[in-house]
């Protein structure tokens, strides 16, 4: 016999844990939620590759309104995502994010300053000397400016955020499933449910689609087409013999990041556009760090001049080619049918709010709280791309 749900949710990392546990805990949601996962050890779940950061210093108002609400579910998570007296800890770091400008990108940078403190985000603007004397290992003879997020902005452990999801869904009744989805089943303008690999079916109320880089393909069949491809992104540690306190996640202008690691740092940078393919395996490009990385994080601090390199890992992106935003919400012309995808790296930071969102439409049948609309598949449909200009 098929099993039926009120919610089926296809892919159980971050965002389809967050939206299990915010549905099951909605007061007015009494049904059944079942969240299924291909792969329940995550060995290759960007939500356990990521560097896991979290900043307000976006350029449209829907990604700083996610991450808003992000830090303050982040510093909370001990008590809302308790299961009894286990108590979950991400080890939250707000060691504030630092992005550096050249003369060329300062009015980008105060446009945003301007619109980010507006919607209620803690961002320090710094002129060279300020940089100078609260960051002094910094190297800064092209720097014009810098953003700081000086509370609210940093750096958890998005392992322990997924599963610390997961555990507290459980616990409030949602049933959790190992098992690959091959097929979402839809009938007229509605889905009702999906099949699995083995041929059983589940049908459902309302289906919701998290399954990272798998979404593309489980959309096809349906003549839906995601601009998303998996793009590989690698990240390396290394450490470095002198101290440097209080350093922050820091963004150089050309985009290369790095931020602390317990004793050790951690750092990334996106390849150049047109060596970029698709992600099909999870090889680590070495080469990138030692041919682009390293040279740029010398010479921006010279005490990385000398330093031992520690181990290195690749995940995959969801990568929206469209606008490097997330697609969140309804996919017409499926009104249950309802999508998280499209992160582009910005997911474990927007796992909270991306999860009550869906939940709102799922229960409610509209946001009540932050207004996702921005990030819906519409502005795909309609060619109108959500500009963010703090891509990192």
């Amino acid at each position: 016999m098929a099993r039926h749900h009120d919610v089926i949710i296809v892919g159980g990392a971050v965002h389809g844990a967050s939206a299990a546990y915010h549905i099951a805990a909605h007061p007015g949601f009494t049904g059944s939620v079942l969240l299924v996962e291909k792969d329940p050890t995550f060995q290759q779940a960007a939500s356990a590759l990521s560097a896991a950061s979290i900043r307000q210093q976006f350029s449209s108002p829907v990604n700083i309104d996610m991450s808003l609400y992000g830090i303050e579910f982040l510093r909370a998570i001990g008590d809302t995502l308790a299961v009894g007296d286990d108590r979950p800890f991400i080890s939250l770091n707000e060691g504030g994010y630092l992005f550096l400008a050249t003369t060329a990108g300062v009015p980008t940078l105060t446009e945003n300053h301007i619109l980010q403190s507006s919607r209620g985000a803690d961002v320090v603007l710094f002129n060279p000397t300020e940089l100078a004397e609260r960051f002094p290992y910094l190297a800064l003879d092209d720097i014009a400016a810098g953003a700081f997020g000086a509370t609210g902005e940093g750096w958890f452990d998005g392992y322990g955020l997924m599963q610390a999801f997961r555990g507290k869904a459980r616990s409030l009744g949602v049933e959790t499933a190992g098992a690959t989805v091959t097929e979402i089943l839809t009938e007229s303008s509605r889905a009702t449910g999906v099949r699995f690999a083995d041929g059983e079916t589940a049908f459902a109320g309302t289906v919701i689609i998290a399954a990272g880089t798998g979404t593309s393909a489980l959309l096809q069949p349906l003549g839906i087409p995601l601009p998303v491809e998996a793009r590989k992104r690698c990240i390396f540690t290394f450490a470095c013999r002198d101290k440097l306190p209080g350093f922050p996640m820091l963004i150089d202008p050309s985009g290369v990041y790095c931020r602390p690691e317990g004793e050790l740092f951690l750092c990334g940078s996106a390849p150049e556009a047109d060596n970029d393919p698709l992600a099909e395996d999870f090889d680590v490009d070495h080469a990138l760090f030692e041919e682009m990385i390293w040279p740029i994080l010398a010479a921006r601090v010279p005490a990385f001049e000398a330093i031992r390199q520690g181990r290195a890992w690749a995940g995959h992106y969801d990568m929206n080619l469209f606008d490097h935003n997330a697609i969140v919400g309804r996919l017409p012309p499926y009104g249950n049918l309802l999508i998280a995808n499209g992160f582009s790296g910005h997911g474990l930071q927007q796992a909270p709010a991306v999860g009550r969102g869906l939940a709102e439409l799922a229960v409610d049948g509209a946001y009540l709280t932050i207004d996702l609309t921005p990030l819906g598949y519409e502005r795909i449909l309609e060619n109108r791309p959500l500009i963010e200009k703090n891509i990192v």
